[in-house]
């Protein structure tokens, strides 16, 4: 659905539906009814027949409209209320918390419970710092703690952020091997925990990460040419939720669908707003499963 005004250059329906109706054509020769989607649990199932067919919201700014036509919500666990979180479960939503894991910022309710050497140089976002996530002994009751706080919010599952500080430059001398042995651990952290492990970015990593973690949650992979990249994710039949923040989605749904990923456009503010792509056809054999 769409909510709000459309950035420029969408808005082109008709073009973009016979363009996907030519895809789905060359996909798959089976039409029938939306596949059930199974409500959730904790921690949040993903059936495999149903990973292609997710709609999606990702939402971090602006009041929360619990009134979008998606399955699953990505949403701050600081800024939503039990109140937001029981309006979705009520509606039978997945409810999936976005947690910093790789980085904190100032304002951070629990900013104040990161040692001093433990924090690095600036992060992605303004206000931010990487950590050393080669400290377990210090994050892992600090993140406990943030994921407990998604639990008690009605969350099932969890999208881990700032996983990927090996990549950039922390502060710290960490590799290849620092960042997969610490991602791993949180992703087993979480499931401890009754939540569901999802990897957003970390796009290098997602060939040896896939099987730790049970979605992806990736930006822009069709403007910086790496969807075949989470393919180990599609592979294995676990979802891949993607958005792209400019381009024209008449191109982008028509080469997500090909891989099987679930694409909304959003603006990078990540408010409210949001235009999908059309949802996948079941898959021959599994018209309304669900799953296996």
């Amino acid at each position: 659905m769409r909510i709000g005004p459309p950035p420029p250059g969408v808005g082109r329906a008709p073009r973009r539906l016979l363009r996907l109706l030519l895809a789905l054509t060359l996909v798959t020769t089976a039409y029938g009814c939306r596949a059930v989607v199974t409500p959730p649990g904790a921690p949040t199932p993903w059936p495999p027949g149903q990973a292609r067919h997710w709609r999606w919201q990702w939402q971090l700014t602006g009041p929360l409209d619990t009134t979008v036509e998606a399955d699953v919500f990505l949403l701050d666990p600081v800024r939503t209320t039990s109140t937001e979180t029981a309006a979705l479960r009520g509606r039978d939503r997945r409810l999936v918390c976005q947690v910093g894991v790789g980085a904190y910022a100032r304002t951070d309710p629990d900013a104040d419970r990161y040692p001093a050497d433990v924090g690095g140089a600036a992060g992605r976002s303004p206000g931010s710092r990487w950590v050393d996530v080669r400290r377990w002994d210090v994050l892992e009751p600090i993140l406990a703690d943030r994921l407990r706080l998604c639990r008690g919010k009605g969350f099932g599952a969890v999208a881990l952020a700032d996983a990927d500080g090996y990549a950039h430059p922390t502060g710290f001398d960490l590799d290849f091997d620092d960042q997969l042995r610490f991602n791993r651990r949180v992703a087993a952290l979480a499931r401890s925990l009754e939540l569901s492990p999802g990897l957003l970015g970390d796009v290098p990593q997602v060939t040896a990460l896939a099987p730790d973690f049970d979605f992806a949650v990736n930006e822009e992979c069709v403007r910086l040419r790496q969807c075949a990249k989470l393919l180990p994710f599609a592979d294995a039949r676990k979802p891949v939720f993607h958005v792209e923040y400019a381009g024209d989605p008449d191109e982008f749904c028509v080469t997500t669908l090909g891989y099987g990923f679930a694409s909304i456009q959003k603006r990078r503010a990540l408010d409210a707003w949001r235009d999908a792509c059309p949802d996948a056809p079941p898959a021959p054999g599994r018209i309304g499963t669900g799953g296996d």
